[in-house]
């Protein structure tokens, strides 16, 4: 997944530089709190369920830091497009993790290392201009 991002105008939040539209925003983050409220890790059948829930519409949720009078919102999303352009771009990105032997879907950390070590890339491309 190719992430495109302006250095002037860097948003906060971390589902916005990430996905283009506002529904996989929307899906996304809620796929990472349901994870968290399952202790950061789900079972791939439970991601299936995550999956089908989204797939048929049933899926309830309400953005944290809105206000209470707003209503929760129905989310609605393709199934396949869920694993092709939600689940998939974050295993490939590091953001979630999957345990091969315990087919487990887990929350990670990996993203942040990774961003670090194309930073430390960028910075030996810089320094061997300079030394020509």
């Amino acid at each position: 997944m190719v992430i495109l991002f302006d250095q002037y105008n860097l948003p906060e939040d971390i589902y916005l530089i990430i996905f283009p539209t506002e529904q996989q925003q929307i899906v996304a983050r809620a796929l990472i709190k349901y994870m968290w409220d399952n202790g950061g890790e789900m079972g791939k059948t439970e991601m299936g369920v995550f999956a089908t829930l989204l797939h048929e519409g049933n899926m309830v949720f309400k953005e944290e830091g809105k206000s209470p009078l707003e209503r929760e919102m129905r989310i609605s999303y393709n199934k396949r497009q869920f694993y092709d352009r939600i689940l998939t771009p974050m295993r490939g990105m590091g953001l979630v993790d999957y345990d091969l032997y315990k087919k487990t879907y887990r929350v990670s950390d990996k993203f942040n290392k990774l961003m670090i070590r194309v930073g430390l890339t960028w910075l030996r491309e810089y320094e061997k201009k300079g030394k020509k």
